[in-house]
């Protein structure tokens, strides 16, 4: 595997942690009752912090391949996707027109930046 195929491995692999923890915290957030400072130490919350942090160590891994102006435009892009049709599938949020146009665009955008530095 190249270095570079290697690099957008790490980033899919970041994105979808990145929307794991965003997951996870909204999962903390929904039906307590308890404080913001109390709600530090729920599972949900601890949980989302952990993926978020494999995401950091899998995001810094890529960075050792592809410049960041690059990297985290596609990781972003990607966490947004994942993030939007988990959300809707998961807590039944709305997955509007706007918001699969806007999906679209982005694909678009990290098509064109894996194919810039192929």
């Amino acid at each position: 595997m190249s270095k570079l195929l290697f690099a957008w491995l790490l980033i899919f692999l970041a994105s979808i942690n990145s929307a794991i923890g965003n997951l996870l915290l909204k999962k903390s957030r929904e039906s307590q009752n308890i404080s913001f400072l109390d709600s530090l130490y729920d599972l949900w919350f601890i949980s989302g912090i952990f993926f978020y942090a494999i995401n950091v160590l899998l995001f810094v891994k890529a960075l050792e391949f592809l410049p960041v102006s690059i990297a985290y435009p596609a990781l972003a892009g990607l966490g947004f996707l994942f993030l939007s049709i988990s959300a809707n599938f998961i807590f039944g949020e709305i997955f509007n027109p706007a918001q699969f146009a806007g999906i679209i665009l982005i694909l678009i955008g990290i098509t064109l930046l894996f194919f810039w530095t192929n």
